[in-house]
């Protein structure tokens, strides 16, 4: 029994959560790939898979002897990129995740370009606007915009971005344009639910704050976006939330005498694994994505 090939298809069963979906992606018979897990439970003596209507769910056995496998699969790619070079591109499967407004805006329009320079590989993209774990979803690298406390984590720095106070012409219209921080009491105010309602400003080194308030309050970012564009109220958010809009004029920065804390992007990697070649070139790919904003700016 090939060892490799075995901890592949059982790699592939658990992404899929199926047999027939692991098959499609090895693209063999469903039965083959049922036998290659079957014989593999034989010789490790263990249980790896619950099986039911639902479909298939690894055991505890199943979980740990994945994370090995999937790790083993990786320095396998690891060592023939190292044999056949860079040039002969990357081959296999890449799970990024991405919150989704960002995703949708400067990951995914540039893709094609990605897979066209590495024919060989496949994409998995996880969108979310939460913090994932990124173990327990297999995730190779995560594109997160946030304060990075943990120091134990395995993150690269890609991009900052300046966070402005935005609204549309149509709603500073009908409210009116606030010409410093105070005046943002008085207006509807659009805020993550996650985040306070407490907005801090630094001019000349001091600093102010202020509490706004909204009527409508949201848990992802694509409502934020959605409602300013619908007039809706103003909000604090970075330039790549809005990167057509602020082009185009549809949406404008206001208070900009007031500096508020810039935003990064970073490149994070699962703990306590080397991040995976695939991981670091597409990491590469999207920090020069983010760099071709800049110059463009």
């Amino acid at each position: 029994m090939d060892r490799l090939l075995a901890m592949t298809t059982f790699v592939r069963v658990v992404e899929a959560g199926s047999f027939s979906g692991a098959a499609r992606v090895l693209e063999v018979g469903q039965p083959a790939v049922s036998k290659t897990v079957a014989q593999l439970e034989r010789r490790l003596k263990v249980k790896l898979l619950l099986r039911s209507t639902h479909g298939l769910t690894p055991t505890e056995a199943g979980l740990r002897f994945y994370e090995r496998a999937r790790g083993v699969i990786q320095e396998a790619d690891e060592a023939e990129l190292a044999a056949t070079g860079e040039g002969a591109g990357l081959s296999g499967r890449l799970r990024v995740s991405a919150a989704p407004t960002f995703a949708r805006l400067h990951v995914i329009p540039h893709l094609p370009r990605f897979l066209a320079a590495h024919p060989s590989l496949e994409i998995d993209v996880v969108l979310d606007d939460r913090t994932i774990d990124l173990i327990a979803e297999g995730i190779d690298v995560s594109l997160r915009m946030e304060v990075l406390a943990d120091s134990g984590i395995v993150a690269r720095k890609l991009a900052s971005s300046r966070r402005s106070v935005l609204a549309t012409a149509a709603y500073l219209k009908r409210a009116g344009r606030p010409r410093i921080p105070g005046d943002l009491a008085n207006h509807e105010a659009l805020v993550f639910s996650q985040l306070s309602n407490v907005w801090n400003f630094t001019r000349d080194g001091a600093e102010t704050s202020v509490l706004v308030r909204g009527r409508a309050r949201f848990s992802a970012a694509e409502g934020i976006r959605t409602a300013v564009l619908a007039d809706m109220g103003l909000t604090i958010a970075s330039d790549w939330m809005f990167t057509p809009e602020l082009s185009d004029g549809r949406v404008i920065r206001l208070l900009e005498k007031w500096a508020l804390p810039d935003i990064d992007l970073w490149a994070v990697f699962p703990t306590g694994r080397l991040a995976t070649t695939k991981a670091r070139l597409f990491a590469e790919f999207v920090e020069g994505v983010m760099q071709g904003y800049d110059q463009a700016t």
